[in-house]
């Protein structure tokens, strides 16, 4: 969190956006004071970057699960504006949940709470023990093997229903395929991706 002081809000906002090279739509902040002095004007903003926001996630995260029960361990990272958070604990299996629906749950309540807090919607990614980056890996294995037969056939594939982040790894391990599109369709749960062939 970074604090900027000028006459007025709007001068405050101009330069934390300038300072921190983003535009003054995207910027994250709060009054944090506000002086309409007769002979003298003054405001304080904080802006809140996305260090700020994964803090808050970890924080987020430990105590809606110590209140359960579950100690955790976490480790962040901010990666192309997503907020990435490993978790470790002896319970990863329970947090996991089946079929990784536990973690899924998980993951959607604390973009809730960290998008509330700061007024903007983060990407959150949360793992637990690798299960996400395994993942990531078989679905990856997946397109690729799908996309072959594809190629070989010429007959649109339909793969499985995922959750947003495993078709972003389809659609960003065929993006460079010649003669292959995929195209994501359905609503909620049953949104999938299909592979399909183009000259």
């Amino acid at each position: 969190m970074k604090e900027f002081t000028a006459k007025t809000v709007e001068e405050a906002v101009s330069a934390a956006a300038t300072a921190l090279g983003v535009d003054s739509l995207h910027l994250v902040y709060e009054v944090k004071e506000e002086k309409k002095g007769l002979f003298k004007k003054s405001a304080t903003i904080a802006v809140y970057e996305d260090s700020d926001a994964s803090d808050y996630a970890e924080k987020y995260l430990k105590s809606a699960l110590a209140a359960l029960g579950v100690d955790i361990e976490t480790d962040s990272v901010v990666e192309d504006g997503i907020i990435k958070i490993t978790i470790d604990s002896d319970a990863n299996p329970i947090l996991i949940g089946k079929g990784g629906k536990t973690l899924q749950a998980l993951n959607e309540v604390t973009k809730f709470a960290v998008s509330t807090k700061f007024r903007k919607r983060y990407r959150i990614l949360l793992d637990v023990g690798g299960y996400k980056e395994d993942k990531y890996e078989r679905v990856a294995h997946i397109a690729k093997r799908s996309a072959k037969t594809v190629l070989r056939t010429h007959i649109d594939v339909a793969l499985d229903p995922m959750t947003p982040d495993e078709r972003r790894v389809v659609h960003n391990t065929l993006s460079d395929w010649e003669h292959i599109k995929t195209e994501s369709s359905g609503e909620g749960a049953d949104r999938a991706v299909t592979i399909k062939y183009v000259d």
